[in-house]
């Protein structure tokens, strides 16, 4: 067996971390371990995760996944297991590539030759989305997804959040299907007037109606509306994710792979959740490493709905020319067509990072700050 000889990250722009692996046979794999504004947490946790795995035997991923979660005696939360994630995605490109076939046949095969996508319009503050949604269906994307509100306040006027519907009823007069990221900024007093004024447009779904700490208003919010409820980039493994599944209060889940363990918890995830009938839209506003290692388990999984890509997304925009092609060689890998994109092919995550250009921005990227929000009051409103 082939031992781990150097695990390595690269912070680099507009807000990502790559993970790479190296075995004694100077075979590699590729992992993300981004959690964005957290850069420096998880950077710190690496270089004890990094030190403790070097020397284990590459191919026994869940034996060093097992070791990361159990044997640490304190578990869980979005910094450690976004380290853990970006470990294990390397170590099933790593084994990929070793066995020259894609992480799709190491985990059954695919049971689909192509993935329905959707990308983001809108950016933090939603203004012109019908001339982004027209640019985006020129792209070859059928679905969108917008933020569904600027920042609102605990109660706020009812007329807040009157642009929401005028915004979903323009993309959707394009022939587009829309999702509105509520993006936890609103509470209860205007997330349930909010549901209710979308419920007639039907939203392809309605993303974090509330955060994901009020299960039990996510629950009788779910009860008041038909809108499909969607969650899950800030549950960060199957023990979080259970109590949403058990309650019936999600409909669409959306773990995030570089948050919830890679791709062994992702995969676990999606399977726990089939059984309540639940559909699979993996979060991803991420890097191509992230991108892939979610398509890969897409391919796999049957409860698979849509996946979310980040390609011109305002965050990218912001870092100027870095986007998700600009760390791979063949950037064409992630063509939209017709609302879709094509399996990956070549083996391991099914993408070739360029590592010249990983390492030399990884020299200059400070860590990314999220942004912040304030009310006319100067009270913090929610990211």
């Amino acid at each position: 067996m082939v031992k781990i000889k150097s695990i390595e990250y690269f912070r680099v722009l507009p807000r990502w971390l790559f993970v790479k692996i190296t075995d004694e046979e100077d075979k590699y794999g590729w992992g993300e371990s981004t959690l964005e504004g957290h850069t420096e947490a998880v950077e710190g946790t690496l270089n004890a995760l990094c030190k403790r795995f070097e020397g284990y035997e590459a191919d026994n991923i869940e034996h060093i996944w097992q070791m990361a979660w159990r044997l640490g005696f304190y578990r869980g939360g979005p910094v450690f297991m976004s380290a853990i994630s970006g470990i294990d995605i390397a170590l099933w490109d790593l084994k990929g590539r070793r066995l020259g076939v894609p992480v799709y046949q190491l985990l059954g095969g695919k049971v689909r030759n192509k993935l329905s996508v959707y990308a983001w319009i809108g950016g933090d503050r939603p203004a012109d989305v019908g001339e982004a949604a027209k640019a985006r269906q020129a792209q070859g994307f059928k679905a969108v997804k917008m933020n569904a509100t600027e920042d609102v306040n605990w109660l706020d006027s009812p007329s807040v959040l009157d642009s929401s519907v005028e915004r979903l009823k323009t993309v959707k007069a394009l022939g587009m299907d829309a999702a509105l990221d509520f993006h936890g900024r609103l509470h209860k007093p205007m997330a349930k007037q909010l549901a209710k004024a979308l419920e007639p447009h039907r939203p392809l779904f309605l993303e974090e109606p509330l955060l994901s700490e009020h299960p039990e208003g996510i629950k009788r919010l779910s009860e008041q509306v038909s809108c499909p409820i969607a969650l899950g980039e800030r549950l960060y493994s199957r023990w979080d994710v259970k109590r949403f599944l058990e309650d019936g209060s999600v409909d669409v889940l959306q773990p995030d792979i570089s948050h919830c363990g890679g791709i062994s918890e992702l995969r676990r995830i999606a399977n726990m959740a089939e059984t309540y009938d639940v559909a699979i839209a993996p979060h991803c506003p991420l890097g191509p490493i992230a991108l892939a290692a979610c398509m890969q388990v897409d391919l796999s999984i049957s409860n698979f709905v849509i996946q979310e890509m980040s390609i011109g997304m305002h965050y990218n925009l912001d870092a100027g020319e870095y986007d998700i092609t600009s760390y791979v060689k063949d950037p064409k890998v992630f063509n939209v067509q017709d609302g879709y994109v094509e399996a990956l092919k070549a083996p391991g995550l099914g993408i070739e990072v360029d590592e010249e250009v990983v390492r030399r921005v990884a020299q200059n990227t400070p860590a990314w700050q999220p942004k912040e929000f304030f009310g006319p009051d100067g009270s913090i409103r929610e990211w």
